[in-house]
């Protein structure tokens, strides 16, 4: 029953991106025609910031760590308000006024093509990590619920998030996000009252919990510590900036990116409670990223449990199809109209852009058959993404001073700390800190000292 429902949920999915995507040309699978209103920006936001690490993984930490999981996906949404109110509405002006669909297409203009192919190469890396772990948290939820074998679970998930993808990128995604959306809140939320314990959650908690379960700023695994690992990449993510650049104006990039974040500011309660409700009814399960699957299989009637796993389908998909945008069209425009052929016309770098989100999904289901921890995946692409663009990006938009050099210096001086420090502590970091913070303080001392050495470069667009 609950895989004979998911397949027809898949299938139509597939449809809708393909009916939606009919006439698709390279502007609408690029930047979805630079016509997505509040609402369709917003739904694409939501559907691609709510993933594997949102539902599952964060969970997952809620049933370990406690209420202090709210960071994982709270923090996304912190630096969503920052997208929101500054750096969106700058960004969507210098893409509109040079015709950018990539953030390498801005950095390009910005700085020059040794950036872009810096900011190219690492996000090449970095999204394979980010799309194995949503192919990894289908397959683990698969697993449990039904029996299918991991391996199989990757293939569904990349194969259905590849189909409907491909078929018109930004423009199709952007449709089917807006259903995705609504199953994933709907699913989730009907999911807490039904499993709610009649004594109350904090009664009927095992004794074994750790201290701080209820402390939502736990200086534990779990805490504050989250905003300095993923806030910032939600303000710089090359996915989501290019979402970004499909607003119809200005307004629509302010209305739409801040209430995506106040979803995720809401939103972000819901796993971690779901976590801490499968502690009460399994307090002994070996592997916590499972607490949010084994539920859905036990604790929930079979109509509920369909819905729920439409829902937990819903986000792994719909943020693996984001990362696919994000890899296919960088490879399309920084790689191949940027390096190997400048002249391509929009005829070839459409054809491309759908090869490579081909490509791409079958190596994401490579990684993701061979890595393991969910939440290990995404720490690698966040710590990636803040480390070396965060600063470079804002010195772009609000410092008129900086140029090639002092992106290049920043970019640099915050991958190799980061890289550093994560090899020498085995990612715990040095004084209480994580390998990315003094990647970025690392960041910004580079930007400062070589912009004090640098002659003045030309003004930032926008």
């Amino acid at each position: 029953m609950l895989i004979a429902s998911l397949l027809a949920y898949a299938a139509g999915l597939i449809l809708l991106g393909w009916w939606s995507s009919r006439h698709a040309t390279a502007s609408d699978f690029f930047v979805a025609g630079r016509r997505l209103s509040p609402t369709l920006l917003a739904g694409t936001l939501i559907a691609a910031n709510i993933g594997a690490g949102s539902t599952v993984g964060a969970a997952g930490l809620g049933y370990r760590d406690g209420i202090a999981a709210w960071w994982w996906v709270g923090s996304a949404g912190v630096g969503s308000v920052a997208l929101a109110l500054w750096v969106g509405p700058r960004i969507w002006r210098a893409a509109v006024a040079g015709d950018h669909r990539t953030l390498g297409d801005y950095l390009h203009a910005r700085f020059g093509a040794e950036v872009r192919g810096l900011m190219a190469a690492l996000l090449w890396v970095g999204s394979l990590a980010i799309l194995a772990a949503q192919l990894i948290a289908l397959a683990g939820l698969l697993e449990t619920v039904a029996g299918v074998p991991r391996a199989w679970g990757c293939v569904i998930g990349g194969l259905v998030s590849t189909l409907y993808f491909a078929t018109g990128g930004l423009l199709s995604s952007a449709t089917v996000n807006a259903v995705q959306v609504v199953v994933l809140v709907v699913g989730l939320t009907l999911a807490i009252p039904w499993t709610w314990p009649a004594a109350g959650l904090a009664a009927s908690l095992p004794a074994t919990v750790p201290s701080g379960y209820w402390h939502p700023l736990s200086d534990g695994p779990s805490g504050i510590v989250y905003l300095a690992l993923l806030g910032p990449s939600f303000v710089v993510s090359p996915g989501l900036v290019q979402k970004v650049y499909g607003a119809r104006d200005e307004r629509a990039v302010r209305l739409g990116v801040m209430a995506n974040a106040v979803v995720l500011l809401v939103f972000a309660a819901i796993p971690p409670l779901l976590g801490m409700l499968a502690r009460v009814g399994h307090p002994d399960l070996a592997n916590h990223e499972l607490a949010l699957p084994v539920m859905l299989r036990d604790d929930l009637p079979t109509w509920l449990g369909a819905l729920a796993l439409a829902a937990l389908f819903s986000a792994e998909v719909s943020t693996a199809d984001a990362v696919l945008f994000m890899l296919s069209t960088s490879l399309a425009r920084d790689l191949y109209a940027g390096h190997l052929r400048p002249g391509a016309s929009q005829a070839d770098q459409l054809r491309v852009v759908r090869i490579a989100s081909v490509v791409s999904g079958a190596l994401g289901v490579g990684v993701a058959i061979w890595a393991g921890s969910i939440v290990t995946s995404l720490k690698l692409f966040y710590s990636v993404l803040s480390a070396g663009l965060f600063v470079p990006v804002m010195a772009g938009l609000f410092v008129r001073r900086a140029g090639r050099a002092d992106a290049l210096t920043s970019m640099l001086a915050g991958i190799i700390t980061t890289a550093v420090l994560h090899v020498a502590t085995g990612g715990v970091g040095v004084a209480g800190l994580a390998p990315v913070v003094w990647g970025l303080v690392a960041s910004c001392a580079a930007l400062g000292v070589s912009l004090l050495l640098a002659a003045p470069a030309r003004p930032a667009e926008g």
